[in-house]
């Protein structure tokens, strides 16, 4: 057999190996048990929050499942974390999430890279966050998480604003999300026992929801963390701009997102809702902040946001009008230029977040003078995009390790 032909048939046998841990991680997280009691006292913060950004507020150890039997553990030191963080407002909160480490030295050039990994979509309930998913081998990205430790690089990997800790998860919420990405790599960087230094290299990754978190890191980081020495960015299948997102979301099988942004978008402003939704709408909202996102998907899906309204607009219309416009432009993505490189992936068969709007994202980046490399690829549907990119994701992270310049693609955006 030739040596190309051979290596092309390694490759496809690895993707299809990925595609099946992803999907088999999916299908854990939808069938596992929905419960909104707390683990522990873990969650529960100090009250009042203090400590600049990023103070590391408790810990406890923990292991991360590869699987939901629990049969295939990491090796990989694993250490929830509370910490500080900030609202969308500035205001002092406390957030959780998760330090991954490598068992062995890094072998690379330089320090041991922190990545600031933000997950996609997992739901609003507490029982959803990121920290317990890993614990309980549910994490759907458990396998993209794996790959980078097995490349050598730290994993700190947030909760979310709300996600595992009291109140309301902060869904799509631009400010809040992006600061709790910065200030668990604070937290990261910071954690006694690591063996992490604390002027070392950080990256910042995501897709979808952690897409959009990455972005929105990436953009606000030369405020909001300057102090952290960040090499590069990925941002895939970014819901940069929420109107259209939620346009495209109304009456489809992913209803339940435009859901979790009601839910989160109207927590982080204090919007009372009672006004627009009637008791179905009401009902509805209040569910899906108890629920991970396989039990939402089910039980939501093509809803039509006119049948939850008092005076049956849709999303798209009441997003025209105040107090919706101007939330929903607070949460534009695009309009700050990165300092570092980034890419951008985004599948052109996406069936939740328009293509065009991840492309829009790229080339306003692009108008701003920030160095983008934009990977569109043909895989259908948004979790089938997820592959490509996170294959991406991997040499994009590689080359910036190994110091390599890259090559913008700006001139045909």
């Amino acid at each position: 057999m030739p040596r190309s032909t051979h290596r092309s048939s390694r490759t496809r046998t690895r993707t299809r190996r990925v595609v099946g841990v992803v999907v088999l991680a999916i299908a854990a997280a939808v069938m596992s048990p929905v419960t909104t009691a707390r683990a522990s006292g873990f969650y529960d913060p100090p009250a009042p929050v203090t400590g600049a950004p990023g103070t590391v507020l408790k810990t406890e150890p923990m292991t991360f499942y590869l699987d939901p039997l629990k049969a295939v553990p990491s090796t990989a030191r694993a250490t929830r974390v509370m910490y500080a963080s900030r609202d969308r407002s500035g205001a002092p909160i406390a957030v959780t999430g998760t330090v991954l480490v490598p068992p062995v030295p890094w072998f690379g050039p330089g320090q041991r890279p922190v990545i600031g990994y933000a997950a996609g979509t997992q739901g609003m309930g507490d029982q959803c966050a990121p920290s317990r998913q890993l614990a309980a081998g549910s994490e759907y990205e458990g396998a993209f998480v794996s790959g980078l430790l097995t490349r050598g690089y730290a994993v700190a990997m947030t909760d979310y604003q709300g996600l595992g800790t009291p109140g309301t998860h902060t869904y799509m919420v631009r400010e809040a999300q992006a600061h709790a990405v910065l200030d668990m790599v604070r937290a990261a960087q910071r954690l006694p026992g690591t063996g992490l230094p604390s002027g070392g290299p950080v990256m910042l990754a995501g897709y979808s929801q952690g897409g959009g978190a990455s972005a929105a890191a990436v953009e606000l980081a030369p405020t909001y963390a300057p102090e952290l020495r960040l090499e590069g960015a990925v941002a895939g299948a970014v819901p940069a701009e929420l109107g259209a997102v939620a346009d495209h979301l109304d009456g489809s099988l992913y209803s339940a997102f435009a859901l979790y942004a009601v839910a989160g978008q109207s927590a982080a402003y204090g919007l009372d809702l009672d006004g627009f939704l009637n008791a179905r709408g009401a009902s509805v909202v209040a569910a899906v902040k108890g629920e991970c996102v396989g039990e939402s998907i089910a039980l939501h899906a093509f809803t039509r946001s006119s049948d939850l309204t008092k005076d049956g607009r849709t999303l798209t219309e009441l997003a025209a009008a105040e107090p919706f416009r101007s939330i929903i432009a607070e949460q534009r993505i695009g309009r700050l230029k990165p300092a570092v490189p980034v890419l951008v992936t985004h599948s052109v068969l996406d069936d939740v977040i328009p293509y065009a709007v991840g492309r829009g994202l790229a080339h306003d980046w692009c108008t701003r003078g920030a160095n983008v490399a934009f990977s569109p690829n043909i895989t259908p549907t948004h979790v089938g995009g997820a592959v490509p990119s996170f294959a991406k994701q991997y040499a994009f992270l590689e080359a910036r390790v190994a110091g390599l310049p890259q090559v913008s693609d700006c001139w045909w955006l």
